[in-house]
């Protein structure tokens, strides 16, 4: 034997650096499994009982009520909250049956107070008498019949509206649609029923839009008399017809239709009041006061400060 075999260490197996896949292949289940296994191939692997199966179903059925009852119980009101909701629906709805019961006398007294009034100046200036009628109609006094054009606006529906804030209707979009329909030749115009005259505001309070101090709900609907064709052309060539159309992309549904015949409330006399700057001479001088003067009011011009029915309105 030559010494270079003389010094040579022991001998390596052949498949010594596969160790690991040996053994893989040797013993392919875990120590565990495989122990689980012979018990099972043996007869003496632990079987569930069926009694064991019942108490775990009803222990799963137990915490999905017990989780059910607690959400239930987080979510439900207190006895004091539901009460007091209660009581609010109550007076809520007493306070608006009381309203509408004062608005009814009002309109009434109003309409004998516009007739004696009517019936005085005919007798003693028939020049006033024919004045204060012709100026009736645009100060909105009285009621108005005719033809014109209806427009319906309605927020976009509760899908839309939950992922989009702007779905929904907002008191410049009101504004900008009355202002149009002035600008366009409207005689007459009304939104839900209340006659919009040139001291009328509307405006939001939080996601509420007032008119005045009256709330209103979709769908808008705004009655203008007038010629529902020329109208419509007019609106469609201003800016009113674009912001209209835009309104779409939002969810938003506008409806325009002519009709043959609305019928338009008045809101009876009005009461206007001025200020006046105090003379130097005059025992109350060093400040202003207010005359109240009574009539039918100018002409329709401004809805919240946004426009007219001379001119273009704001955006």
């Amino acid at each position: 034997m030559s010494p270079r075999h003389a010094e040579a260490g022991p001998v390596r197996e052949a498949d010594a650096s596969m160790t690991l896949l040996t053994e893989v292949d040797r013993r392919p289940l875990d120590p565990g499994y495989q122990e689980a296994a012979d018990r099972r191939a043996a007869g003496t692997a632990p079987r569930r009982t069926v009694l064991s199966a019942i108490a775990l179903l009803v222990l799963a059925v137990a915490l999905g009520m017990f989780a059910t009852t607690s959400a239930t119980a987080l979510r439900r009101p207190a006895p004091a909250a539901l009460e007091a909701r209660a009581l609010l629906e109550a007076e809520i709805r007493e306070r608006t049956a009381q309203a509408d019961e004062l608005r009814l006398i009002n309109a009434d007294l109003s309409a004998q107070i516009a007739q004696l009034q009517g019936r005085a100046a005919a007798t003693d200036d028939p020049e006033l008498f024919a004045q204060l009628q012709h100026d009736a109609v645009p100060a909105g006094v009285v009621p108005v019949s005719g033809p014109g054009l209806r427009v319906v606006v309605t927020d976009g529906d509760e899908e839309t509206v939950a992922d989009d804030i702007g779905a929904l209707v907002l008191d410049v979009d009101l504004q900008i649609l009355v202002n149009g329909l002035w600008a366009a030749g409207a005689e007459a115009v009304a939104l839900n029923g209340e006659r919009v005259i040139s001291t009328t505001a509307i405006r939001s309070a939080g996601d509420a839009v007032l008119i005045d101090s009256t709330p209103l709900s979709s769908p808008y609907t705004v009655e203008a008399i007038g010629d529902a064709a020329t109208m419509q052309t007019r609106m469609a060539r201003q800016y009113t017809g674009q912001h209209l159309a835009s309104l779409a992309g939002y969810g938003i549904d506008v409806r325009v239709s002519a009709q043959r015949l609305l019928e338009l409330p008045g809101r009876g006399q009005l009461t206007l009041r001025s200020a006046r700057v105090l003379e130097s001479g005059d025992p109350d001088a060093g400040g202003a006061t207010s005359t109240a003067s009574q009539g039918p009011g100018p002409t329709p011009s401004d809805v919240a400060g946004s426009g007219g029915p001379d001119g273009e309105e704001a955006p």
